[in-house]
C-alpha cells in the first residue's frame, strides 16, 4: 500500500495551492480518502474527507468554503483544492485510506497513510 502526496509549497496569504494523493497497492475503488495536516505543536485534524461509492464529502468547519476535495478513480487520485489560503493553513498535509463515511474516516485513524507534504502560508 502506498500513498503519495505532493503539490505542497510556499505560498502567499490568500493565494491557491492543489494537493494531490496517489494511490497504490490497493483497490482505491473501494477505500475513502481523508486529507489531515498537522501543525507545530497541535493535534492532527482530519479537514476533508470522500467516500468511495457515492462521492460524498465532509469538511472540518476551518476549511469549509474554501477546501474542494475529489478524487478521480481512473487515475487513484484524490485532490485537494485550497484556496484563500491563511498562515493557520500552515501544516504538513497527510492523505490516508481506510472505510466508513466521509465524517467518520475523517474522525479516526485510518489505515493507510502517506508520508506528508508541507504547505506553508505566508502573511
Amino acid at each position: 500500500v502506498q500513498l503519495v502526496e505532493s503539490g505542497g509549497a510556499l505560498v502567499q496569504a490568500g493565494g491557491s495551492l492543489r494537493l494531490s494523493c496517489a494511490a497504490s497497492g490497493f483497490p482505491f475503488h473501494i477505500y475513502g480518502i481523508g486529507w489531515f495536516r498537522q501543525a507545530p505543536g497541535k493535534e492532527r485534524e482530519g479537514i476533508s474527507c470522500i467516500r468511495n461509492d457515492d462521492g460524498s464529502t465532509y469538511y472540518a468547519n476551518s476549511v469549509k468554503g474554501r477546501f474542494t476535495i475529489s478524487r478521480d478513480n481512473a487515475k487513484n487520485t484524490v485532490y485537494l483544492q485550497m484556496n484563500s489560503l491563511k498562515p493557520e493553513d500552515t501544516a504538513v498535509y497527510y492523505c490516508a485510506a481506510g472505510q466508513g463515511s466521509a465524517e467518520l474516516l475523517c474522525d479516526y485513524d485510518p489505515p493507510f497513510w502517506g508520508q506528508g507534504t508541507q504547505v506553508t502560508v505566508s502573511s
